[in-house]
């Protein structure tokens, strides 16, 4: 009760300072226009400031875009083919190898001796193969002058014909030979990069091994298998049939493109669980940027639009008639001009030829925007400014809202310093409500 009067007033105040400043915004009998001539008038009436851009004239790729991994365009695990002992290992992890450097030695003393021993026997035979012809000369000579048999000199050229089949035995043993004792030096086979050994110098190695000693994988160049939607088959395959396609790997953010190659093929067949199509490009990977089994993001270049109307994408709009666009002309008005959206993206849009080029387009200040309204252009990287008259009302409210939160903070000071008063005299307080009684 005590508070009930201070309290009024207060209340009486505020509304009378309310009352003032709606006042404030009355125009006054001799202005001209509507009441709402302050902020709210003078954003409906005046010009609305926009940002604008040009139409610009340029070559646009049109895109299809997939995902896809990488993968090594060869890839070979390099395994024992004989068994043995495992001498030495003649590469380090993550070498570059060229096809034919030794990677890996194994014991050839055992296969060494069997191929000197095919050797021999080889020798062996010739020897009894000469010795044979030389009979059967001899005996053929008896025979025509009936000094001999003729069965004789028959059965002696069967003989020399066995010789002669023993030697061809003896030469494919020593190839066989050979062959095993080459297995003990094992080399790449493809050009690629060494991968993580897998056994050490000094283990007992077999041709039945499942991991064998090491892998090699071709990453220069590389390929890429990815995927498209089956609806973009026609427009991939008419593309490829026109000669090489552009395929580029775009970069972890997706807005710089990591790597460029050709498309090679298309898979022969449709996945029917996904509907989605396979394809496979190659790429050069100088720099290796592509790793096999990593996850990127493609666009194939299936077409190019030359001599294209290019606008920023935030200037198309969409209503119920189809897209347009506020075109700005000499006389600084806004004009709705409904366009073709050839082809558009986060960033810009490819127009028909609604529009011809260099004419300016607004990109910012729709919100007030209609057509043919006029509008003021500001600077593409400044905000839609208020017009003065906005400005000065803002200002001028601005310092009325601070001198009433001022007042309103003044009361209550006040009222606390005269709480902090009662609390610390309650005999003072007590004498006064008697006074009053």
């Amino acid at each position: 009760m005590r508070y009930g009067p201070f309290l009024s007033v207060i209340l009486i105040a505020g509304t009378a300072a309310g009352a003032w400043y709606w006042l404030q915004d009355t125009p006054s009998p001799s202005g001209a226009g509507p009441r709402g001539d302050g902020r709210r008038g003078a954003q409906r009436d005046g010009p609305v400031p926009v940002t604008v851009a040009t139409v610009q004239k340029d070559t646009v790729p049109v895109y299809r875009e997939g995902i896809g991994n990488v993968q090594a365009l060869n890839t070979v695990t390099v395994r024992a083919q004989i068994d043995g002992r495992l001498m030495s290992v003649d590469f380090a992890e993550g070498q570059e190898v060229r096809k034919g450097d030794v990677l890996a030695r194994i014991d050839p003393t055992t296969f060494k001796a069997q191929y000197d021993q095919a050797v021999a026997k080889r020798a062996q035979d010739q020897a009894t193969l000469a010795n044979a012809r030389i009979d059967l000369q001899r005996y053929r000579k008896l025979a025509l002058t009936n000094a001999g048999p003729q069965q004789q000199a028959d059965q002696q050229a069967a003989l020399v014909a066995q010789l002669e089949a023993q030697v061809q035995s003896d030469e494919a043993a020593i190839d066989n030979a050979k062959a095993y004792l080459d297995y003990t030096v094992i080399s790449s086979p493809i050009d690629g990069r060494i991968g993580l050994r897998l056994i050490d110098p000094g283990n007992i190695v077999h041709a039945a091994d499942a991991n064998g000693l090491v892998s090699i994988t071709q990453v220069r160049p590389i390929a890429v298998i990815f995927t498209l939607p089956q609806r973009d088959l026609p427009v991939v395959s008419t593309a490829l049939t026109r000669g090489n396609v552009k395929v580029e790997v775009l970069s972890a953010e997706g807005r710089d493109v990591a790597a460029s190659g050709s498309l090679q093929t298309i898979d022969n067949q449709i996945d029917m669980t996904t509907g989605t199509i396979k394809l496979k490009a190659v790429f050069d990977n100088e720099d290796q940027k592509l790793w096999p089994g990593q996850f990127v993001s493609t666009r194939v270049v299936i077409d190019t639009l030359t001599d294209a109307r290019v606008v920023p994408a935030a200037a198309v709009r969409r209503g119920p008639n189809g897209t347009f666009v506020y075109v700005v002309g000499s006389d600084e008005r806004a004009v709705v001009r409904t366009v073709t959206v050839l082809l558009q993206d986060e960033t810009r849009a490819v127009i028909g030829q609604e529009v011809e080029f260099g004419m300016q387009i607004v990109t910012v200040g729709f919100a007030q925007l209609a057509d043919n309204k006029p509008v003021r252009i500001v600077a593409g990287d400044q905000p839609a400014t208020r017009s003065p008259t906005t400005s000065s009302t803002s200002e001028h409210q601005h310092k009325r809202e601070s001198s009433g939160k001022h007042d309103r903070k003044g009361g209550q000071e006040r009222r606390r310093r005269e709480e902090k008063g009662a609390s610390a005299d309650p005999a003072r307080h007590t004498g006064t409500r008697e006074a009053q009684k």
